[in-house]
Parts: C-alpha cells; structure tokens; sequence
C-alpha cells in the first residue's frame, strides 16, 4: 500500500512526525507533498529540521492560501504516483485542495482529525472540515464526540475513532524539547512565571479584535511572550499598536516553542493545536475565541473562551488553575498506530 500525504503548515507538519513513523512501521509507503502553504522557515523548513521528517518529495512552493492555486499541483502528484489514499489533516486549505484533487483523481481521502467541529460558520477552517468530511471515504476521529457528530450529519464514509495523532507528537517532543532547548534562559524566563501568547486567525488580526487582544495581553501583569505569525507581526506594526512589556517575537522553531510552552504558568491562543497541547502540558489555557472546536477542555475548566474582550482576557489569566484530576483527553499517544491499521483494514473490505 501506498499513501500520498498533503501537509502545508505547522501543525501538519507535527502530526505527520509520528504518523510517518507508523505508516513505515506497517510497511506502508509514503509520499510527503508540501504545498507550500506556510513557506516561512520558521513555520515550514525547521520543523523538518528538528523532528528529522522526511524530504518531501513534492514541494509545490505555493506561497498561498487559495485552494485553487494548490490543486494542480497536487493532481499531477496523484496522477504520478497512483497512491491507495490521500491522507490530509486537520482544516487548513492545504487540507481542502488535497481532498479536492484527491476526488477529482479518483484517489480516496483519509482524513485525520475528522469530525471536530466549533460551531462558527464565520470560520473559513469550519467550511474546510465540512467539505472535507463529506469527500473523505475514511474519517479518522479524536474521540467519540467528533465520531457522535459525523453520524448525526450522514457522512458516507467509514468513521474509525483512532484518538489524536498530536498527543503522539506531544508525548513524543515535549520532554525532549525541554532538555534541548535554551529559550527560557535566552529569554530570562522562571518556569511557570511566565505567559505565552499566540494569535493567527484571520478574525484575530484585524481591526478592532487585533487592538482588543493586544491591550488585554499588555494588562497582564507577568512577563507576556508573544511568538507572532508573520502576518500577525505585520498586522502589529502597520496598526502601530503599543505592546508595552509583551515581547513580540519571530516565530519559534518546534522545540523552543514547545519548551516555552509547557512550562508556562498560562497560554493565551487562538491556535486550536495549542488548546490540546497546554491540556497535555498540565497548562491552563485561555482562548480569544467565541468558540472552540475542543469542547471537552472547556467543559473540564482546562480552557476558557474570552473571544476578544480584553477585560475577560486579564481576568482569565489572573484566574486560571488546571483543576485536579483530570481525565485523559484525545488518545493515549497511539493515534499514529491506529492509523496506520485503518488504512491497512481498508485492502481487506476494498
């Protein structure tokens, strides 16, 4: 069997660490695309660096979001290499144009991290996980929430709950990323006496919740580390917003993010990625979201939702405290093997 794997942005690129570790494992082949979709070095290029993936072997160097632009490309790797599947992830364009030109070839689609959900249509990744789900012929959920959802909606094809691929990841790196790293020293940090901020969301850096969000982090009385998406930082300076002690930082590589991190006393993110990381950091998180994809971590008191209201930002940060006792959420670190086995379970059903 072979698969031709689409990834684009950061978060694909850390889920596909372990999962092509298991898809090897099982003797199946894979094929790695890289849109392009994030071409930064520090979104793109280190992360193959330090978690030592593969080369890819297509590069489309999109440098675009538009789902149109990637799809020939990414139909003419099809056509080259004829893969059993095309395995996307997550909600970003990158994943929409692989299921797109997946469909368009005749390739079947696994999607990883099928099912999720926020609620909030004004979200271009909500529309994305739609689609997705609805072309995919294997939908490979979280938990059993996301599994619930695409039954009730009527998706046609085979739901198979694997648990997440990023907890493999994150159980994976994290410790290793806090042994290699330096940046709490680089940055003159404490363990735990510090906050970690990130915003990228289309919705997010934009007048007026961009300005909003900034005065809220800039009320927060500790140290703010603020590693910004480059649109992001663009967005801070051409607003000519004041960020007062809140360090605006060049997007961190994995391992100095991940150390940095983990060992926060609160993140503030839009990122639904660092949701499910700060909860398996034992972090309490605060979203500037109205919605959240990743409901069980709110209903636990792991994360609360403040949307753009900087008064509710401060608030939530002096206030937050992961309380005791809580369950394992998202799978057990064996997302990728799982997987692996769905995709080989298929050439006996096919």
């Amino acid at each position: 069997m072979n698969v031709l794997s689409v990834v684009g942005n950061r978060p694909q690129f850390i889920k596909s660490a372990p999962l092509s570790v298991a898809l090897r494992a099982a003797g199946i082949e894979e094929v790695v695309l890289h849109t392009g979709q994030h071409y930064d070095r520090e979104l793109s290029q280190v992360f193959f660096d330090e978690l030592s993936l593969g080369e890819p072997a297509y590069r489309l160097e999109a440098r675009t979001r538009d789902v149109e632009a990637m799809v020939p490309g990414i139909t003419a790797a099809l056509e080259e290499t004829r893969p059993d599947w095309t395995l996307v992830y997550g909600d970003t364009n990158s994943t929409l144009a692989g299921a797109r030109a997946a469909t368009a070839a005749g390739v079947p689609v696994a999607h990883v991290e099928a099912g999720l959900r926020s609620g909030d249509l004004s979200m271009p990744e909500e529309h994305n996980r739609i689609e997705v789900d609805r072309i995919a012929a294997l939908l490979l959920c979280p938990d059993e929430r996301s599994a619930a959802t695409l039954r009730a909606e009527g998706v046609q094809g085979r739901i198979e709950v694997v648990g997440d691929v990023m907890a493999d990841a994150c159980l994976a790196f994290a410790p290793l990323a806090r042994k290699r790293s330096t940046i709490l020293q680089r940055l003159d940090l404490a363990p735990g006496g510090y906050v970690v901020a990130t915003l990228h969301r289309d919705a997010n850096v934009v007048q007026p919740r961009l300005g909003r969000l900034v005065e809220g982090l800039g009320r927060i009385e500790e140290p703010v580390v603020f590693p910004a998406h480059p649109r992001t930082a663009a967005a801070v300076r051409s607003e000519g917003l004041t960020l007062g002690h809140v360090l605006l930082s060049l997007p961190l590589s994995y391992l100095d993010l991940a150390a940095l991190a983990s060992q926060a006393r609160v993140i503030v993110t839009d990122s639904g990625g660092l949701q499910k990381e700060a909860y398996w950091y034992g972090v309490p998180c605060v979203t500037a979201r109205p919605s959240t994809e990743w409901l069980d971590t709110v209903e636990l008191g792991a994360n609360v939702l403040v949307d753009d209201d900087p008064d509710l930002l401060v608030e939530a940060v002096r206030e937050a405290r992961m309380p005791d006792d809580l369950p394992q959420l998202y799978g057990d670190g064996h997302a990728s093997e799982r997987v692996a086995a769905a995709l080989l379970a298929s050439l006996a059903t096919s």
